[in-house]
């Protein structure tokens, strides 16, 4: 397969430009539409209580959406701002779509008790189309908005679609942002990188086509599901991060090809013969360490991996054809790598020599030190989260601010929802609502009534989500039902439970077979996921560190939640996962090829991070720009994931794969290499092999035949060591 993307490349690289232009047209031009498709609903799970109930309720009462404003005023009892809130009360009455608005001065609890503010909530339709709702609310909107009084200091609009909407419209700018940050230091990365503008541009035009693919794929799913707000970040992010590794890697090999043949066309074909299968593999791995995301009934959890596997497939496919296909046309005009093989690496040779020699003093400092960083981890809670999670020049945060600066705590709040369905008896129904005083009560059609019960603190804090664990508790064997936010919670995280066991079996399976696949052992994919787990728990303890427990975040603009983003963990974890094997194939690769060339295990190890140390420490911090850019939005979630994935990759591809996995590997000796007699049978017959196809060899060596082709004159020596394909 990969000859055959190569052949396609040099063969007909223009044909393949303008299917990439194409595939860059449709990107940015349908693609983009799915800013306005984000949803800000995460933690619906299909078939869970909650989801059910919530279900029987719209059937039965097909309330409408709703927004609210905030009016804050010296006095908003002044006349001049009674009349003009009483005026737009009366003006969003006409409004077409908008069913209720209650005058703020005659209902109860709407006006704030210190006379600064009060509160406009605005009633929806049932049943609009999404024509009709949309055009309701920015009506609402922006008459809200056009409160007018020299008294008003301020009015503030959001929730309901209107809270989906701005959430899109932030993404959207924290994603520009993002690239008008990454891109530069990219670029400026890369110049340093390779020395040249040529082959320092054509990793970023990879990486544009990443980010088209991640606006395409979102945007061809919201035809089906829903889209999270947090996915136009995550999905850009890693896309661009991703795009500009392979491309990273693609290219040093190419640099290192043409030192060795002059001929552009048999360095790219070798190039994809070598590299190209690092970054097959790499994608793979990637793309099934977020399979595991797919286990979860979550549509968000779902939605996300598939949207993030299919960024990472058009990463390695843009890797795999449009990076060979540019230098095809354009590769002679880059020069061949400078350095002799010999003479690369030096720093990270010392650096496995000295994790060889030192293996036991190496593991007992630094994996003591990276569970002393993963020990917040025990303590990790996740909630849905509030207003807070935004930046403060949002207007949702900022009607939540003025709602706590100026009304009793708990206002707002949305009670738990408990559904008593036909059947229900009369004593079982007083116990419930004996749960927590000032329980409201309503009938609905059909036999079946609900209470709603207010609890004390935030809709997803440890009061909501005990009472909701009561309620349940006491009803026995009764028909009855709860919903709203804590019990979506409850149930998203006893649904995390319930099938995180099986998402891990899912992804260590596939991580376990593709290794073997790559490497014929059976202990390296054992303990590649055994130091893994060392940095993705040391990074996730870091962010329960800051985020949760509120230590240094104000440093990236947040606050101390208490609780991560329920959105955060699984993707830290999933993304990471991926991440952490892409350098391990990286590492790998080169390993197994020196120890097929020399035969001596120990030497395979320092001569494999000698030629590929380079390579992973320039991608990690490539990506650690790209994530770190994604984090001057100030979206909490997004600063929580972006934080995370930056930590998992440092740590990853500094103290993991430099200093831990020469020692666990010196520490095993031969022995890592090790696989049963059958599957090393297996694998001779279907694993990854050295060989090249028929007519990649025949290339090879008429191009490495006459000794003119070195162009620093080596012999034979030379020669010999590069007879092997080498894959990186």
């Amino acid at each position: 397969m990969l000859s055959t993307l190569a052949r396609a490349a040099t063969r007909r690289p223009l044909t393949v430009l303008l299917l990439w232009g194409l595939f860059l047209l449709l990107g940015f031009g349908l693609g983009t539409g799915v800013f306005g498709k984000l949803s800000d609903d995460v933690p619906d799970v299909p078939g869970t209580e909650s989801h059910v109930a919530a279900e029987h309720l719209d059937g039965l009462d097909p309330a409408g959406d709703s927004i609210t404003a905030v009016v804050e005023a010296d006095a908003v009892t002044d006349p001049a701002v009674r009349t003009a809130v009483r005026r737009a009360v009366a003006d969003l009455r006409e409004v077409a779509g908008v069913a209720q608005v209650p005058d703020p001065y005659a209902a109860p609890g709407l006006v704030a008790e210190d006379g600064r503010a009060l509160v406009v909530p605005v009633t929806l339709e049932g049943g609009l189309g999404d024509d009709a709702e949309e055009s309701a609310v920015d009506d609402a909107a922006d008459r809200l908005h056009g409160i007018a009084a020299q008294e008003v200091s301020g009015v503030h609009v959001s929730g309901g679609p209107l809270l989906g909407r701005q959430l899109g419209e932030r993404a959207q700018e924290d994603v520009k942002k993002a690239e008008l940050i990454s891109l530069p230091v990219v670029l400026v990365l890369l110049l340093v990188v390779f020395g040249g503008l040529r082959a320092a541009g054509l990793p970023l035009l990879v990486a544009v086509a990443g980010i088209a693919g991640a606006f395409l794929a979102l945007s061809v799913f919201s035809g089906f599901t829903d889209i999270s707000v947090y996915a136009i970040q995550v999905t850009t992010m890693l896309g661009l991060g991703l795009a500009v590794d392979y491309a990273l890697l693609m290219l040093v090999r190419f640099r290192e090809e043409r030192r060795l043949t002059p001929d552009v066309v048999v360095a790219v074909h070798r190039t994809v013969a070598a590299a190209g299968r690092t970054v097959l593999f790499s994608g793979l791995t990637v793309a099934v360490s977020l399979a595991g995301l797919l286990v979860f009934p979550s549509t968000f959890l779902r939605s996300m991996g598939l949207a993030v596997a299919a960024v990472v497939v058009v990463d390695m496919l843009a890797a795999l054809t449009l990076l060979p296909a540019l230098l095809a046309r354009f590769g002679g005009r880059i020069p061949p790598a400078k350095a002799r093989p010999e003479e690369e690496g030096r720093l990270f040779a010392r650096l496995a020599r000295f994790a060889a020699r030192r293996r036991a003093a190496v593991l007992a400092v630094a994996v003591p030190a990276l569970l002393v960083l993963a020990l917040p981890v025990g303590g990790l809670t996740i909630n849905l989260g509030d207003a807070r999670q935004l930046p403060r020049s949002t207007e949702a945060r900022q009607l939540y601010d003025a709602i706590e600066a100026h009304f009793p705590p708990g206002t707002g709040v949305s009670p738990v929802t408990v559904v008593l369905r036909p059947g229900t008896d009369a004593e079982t129904a007083d116990r419930i609502r004996a749960l927590a005083p000032g329980a409201v009560g309503r009938d609905l059609s059909g036999g079946t009534s609900v209470l709603e019960l207010p609890a004390r603190g935030p809709a997803d804090g440890p009061a909501a989500t005990e009472l909701v664990e009561r309620v349940r508790e006491l009803r026995g064997d009764a028909p009855v039902q709860v919903t709203g936010g804590a019990a979506q919670l409850v149930d998203f995280r006893q649904m995390l439970a319930d099938r995180a066991p099986w998402a891990a079996l899912t992804v260590l399976a596939g991580i376990f077979v593709l290794l073997f696949a790559f490497t014929g052992s059976v202990l390296l994919p054992l303990r590649t996921v055994a130091t893994t787990l060392l940095s993705l728990g040391a990074a996730l303890g870091a962010v329960v560190w800051v985020f949760q427990d509120g230590h240094l975040a104000s440093v990236f603009g947040a606050e101390g939640l208490g609780a991560l983003s329920l959105t955060a963990p699984p993707l830290i974890i999933a993304i990471a996962f991926g991440l952490a094997m892409d350098y391990e194939l990286f590492i790998l690769a080169r390993m197994r090829e020196a120890r097929e060339r020399t035969g001596d295990d120990r030497e395979a190890v320092v001569s494999g991070l000698r030629r590929s140390g380079r390579v992973v420490t320039c991608a990690a911090l490539l990506l650690a720009v790209v994530f770190g850019a994604f984090m001057t939005g100030g979206f909490s979630p997004i600063l929580q994931i972006g934080l995370g994935l930056t930590l998992a990759v440092l740590i990853d591809a500094t103290v993991v794969r430099m200093l831990l996995v020469p020692a666990t590997m010196a520490l095993l000796g031969r022995r890592v290499w090790w696989a049963p007699g059958a599957l090393r049978r297996a694998h001779a017959r279907f694993g990854v092999r050295e060989e090249s196809p028929p007519r990649l060899r025949r290339i090879r060596r008429r191009a490495e035949a006459p000794a003119a082709v070195l162009p620093d004159g080596g012999g034979e020596d030379r020669r010999r060591g590069c007879a092997r394909p080498v894959l990186s």
